[in-house]
């Protein structure tokens, strides 16, 4: 009898539970898995700052879930919003669909909580989702354009200025993005700098409860220095259309307010009918089984679980948390299918990590390593990029270093704009055409016997200096001289060998190695053990050298054509058959990798038309709504 799981939600949770079912059942057929979500993609919730703040993209961090999961067949993708449950029936009720489960899990998340402060709704922005995100990005670019045309000081000042309410993760780090984004609002609309002012303001008496003291003094210290007006201990008490109201009485104009005080349940499941704790939260036991529902599970912020293991506090909402949260209903749900022991949730969580901005953060990390600066943002990258490859997604791991290093304007990363690929590459279009020209001039020089070389072409000599090919009469050092040359079969008689990076009247060349290694002679002797293979190598090579000459002229496949002399060099090296004053052949590969076939090449229609094809074969056809597999 085939046994239906319905996962709702793919956040974290969502998508740790999906993915460990999927592998789970790969090959059994008796167990269907269906994953539903309101949209055709994952949110990466922990980046929606970087959104609103002017730093990425939207499509930065929307990840499609084909593309997730196009290693994971057996897990089936839905679009649609989910409305209601029907626990008598064992059925899940979405807008135009209707699913039968056997085991329902709910990850549907959390939104923000305003705690019924007065205006929030109405007049204020939350940060919870992709839509919110975007939204307060063109609310920000729309104020700045008001305030270009705007002559009265006071009312410029309003509109230029940002305010975020809580300083928890989510406000701090909007805070960061927000206020780097300044310059270069300033900038594009031909504003003063000193006009804009952004704010931090926090009810509670800290920031950053969940670090130490180390690295809440570290934040303030940095947010003060770079300009963040941060107001601790008087929260807000009503929003308006031109201000925020203090508890103090002290009153903030700004017609911009982000509320990131709170956090509470998807409130789609309010009517559900689960028994819900804190903000709305529905109650779970340690194996994360809803309370009172048979084979119903909760993951991820909806979860409401008071963790022993952590003084009894409810699992935080936090990625760490949701992932394994869903990661314990999978693996329960597994045992309840096949048998075998319950597995308590037991929450492990390695640190926790905040931006202000793109340059700068502080991470607590393992209970004892304290990181700020430099350092704190590089571990934030490497775990970004840890969670791709735990999830299998290489294609997303590449993307998220594109977006976040490469494709990134005003030097907004910790390596400012020394890795932005903004620059033009048609500067790279001469040493491209020169040096293709080299290999192409090169090739026909060994093709043809060009100033006195012999032909390549023909078997009149072998080339190769290796041992074991040489014939009695012929002289491994000469073989070994013209084969490093490439070209002459003069070999100078007496002069003395110097290592130089340039040719030098009256000195001989050093080669890169004298000898060949033993671990790569015993290589070479498996890829050429006679002289007939030999002679065949020596003419392939001559056509080798032809081909990336012209392909680089032509600028086709660059990088890839790059990529092979790199290979090429180092195998030459290895050979004992490459000289130091031709090491330039590496950085000059390197620097052509930079996509310079797209200027006056073919790369320029090569490149898009080959992502496009392979992208399609790898990871199949993305789509804006994803439909049951029953009704395709």
């Amino acid at each position: 009898m085939t046994k239906e799981i319905v996962i709702v939600g793919a956040g974290y949770a969502g998508i740790a539970a999906a993915r460990k079912l999927g592998k789970t059942f790969k090959k059994d057929e008796s167990v269907n898995i269906t994953l539903i979500d309101k949209n055709s993609f994952h949110t990466y919730m922990t980046e929606l700052h970087e959104v609103a703040g002017g730093r990425v993209e939207p499509n930065a961090i929307k990840y499609d879930l084909r593309r997730i999961f196009n290693k994971t067949k057996k897990v089936d993708l839905v679009t649609d919003k989910v409305v209601k449950v029907d626990y008598d029936k064992k059925e899940v009720i979405a807008e135009h669909h209707t699913f039968k489960y056997d085991y329902l899990l709910l990850a549907m998340g959390g939104e923000a909580n305003d705690f019924g402060v007065k205006g929030v709704k109405e007049h204020g922005f939350t940060l919870w989702s992709i839509e919110a995100a975007e939204a307060i990005r063109e609310h920000i670019i729309n104020s700045v354009y008001k305030a270009s045309r705007e002559h009265d000081e006071a009312k410029r000042r309003a509109l230029l200025s940002f305010l975020v309410c809580g300083a928890g993760f989510t406000g701090v780090e909007m805070v960061g993005e927000l206020v780097e984004w300044v310059p270069r609002l300033a900038k594009d609309y031909k504003l003063n700098p000193a006009e804009f002012s952004v704010h931090l303001v926090e009810a509670g008496p800290k920031i950053l409860q969940m670090v130490t003291e180390k690295e809440q003094t570290k934040a303030l210290k940095y947010m003060e220095r770079v300009g963040i007006h941060v107001t601790i201990g008087d929260g807000i008490v009503e929003v308006l259309p031109d201000r925020v109201q203090l508890a103090s009485g002290a009153s903030i104009p700004t017609h911009t307010t982000i509320w990131t005080a709170g956090v509470q349940a998807n409130t789609d499941t309010a009517e559900f009918g689960i028994e819900k704790g804190r903000a709305g939260r529905l109650v779970a036991n340690q194996y994360m089984e809803a309370k009172d529902k048979e084979n119903v599970y909760i993951a991820g912020d909806l979860v409401y679980f008071e963790d022993a293991a952590n003084d009894n506090q409810p699992v935080p909402q936090i990625v760490q948390a949701a992932e394994q949260t869903g990661h314990t209903a999978a693996v329960n749900i597994i045992a309840a299918i096949k048998g075998g022991e319950k597995h308590a949730f037991k929450g492990k969580y390695d640190g926790f990590m905040v931006s202000i901005g793109s340059r700068y953060g502080v991470a607590y990390l393992m209970d004892k390593f304290h990181l700020s600066g430099f350092m704190a943002m590089l571990v934030k990258h490497l775990v970004n990029l840890l969670y791709f490859f735990t999830i299998r997604s290489f294609y997303y791991m590449v993307t998220y270093v594109q977006h976040e290093f490469f494709e990134i304007k005003d030097g907004r990363n910790i390596f400012r704009k020394h890795l932005a690929t903004h620059g033009n590459v048609l500067w790279s279009v001469p040493l491209r055409i020169f040096y293709g020209s080299m290999w192409l001039y090169e090739g026909f020089k060994k093709a043809f016997g060009w100033f006195g070389t012999t032909s390549w072409l023909s078997d009149e000599k072998l080339v190769f200096p290796f041992e074991w090919l040489q014939e009695a009469t012929t002289s491994g050092a000469s073989a070994a001289a013209d084969a490093a040359s490439g070209a002459s079969e003069v070999v100078a008689e007496a002069a003395h060998t110097v290592f130089s990076l340039n040719y030098a009247y009256g000195e001989s060349p050093m080669p890169v190695l004298d000898k060949m290694p033993d671990w790569f002679a015993a290589i070479m002797k498996v890829m050429m053990p006679n002289r007939d293979v030999a002679f065949f190598m020596q003419k392939f090579m001559t056509f080798v050298e032809i081909a990336i000459g012209l392909a680089l002229i032509a600028g086709a496949f660059v990088w890839l054509v790059n990529a092979g002399t790199i290979m090429l060099v180092t195998m030459f090296c290895l050979s004992g058959m490459f000289y130091w004053v031709n090491m330039w052949f590496v950085p000059v590969a390197v620097a052509l990798m930079n996509g310079s076939g797209r200027a006056f090449g073919l790369d320029y229609w090569i490149q898009p038309w080959l992502d496009k094809k392979l992208d399609r074969l790898i990871y199949g056809e993305p789509r804006h709504i994803y439909e049951p597999s029953n009704s395709k």
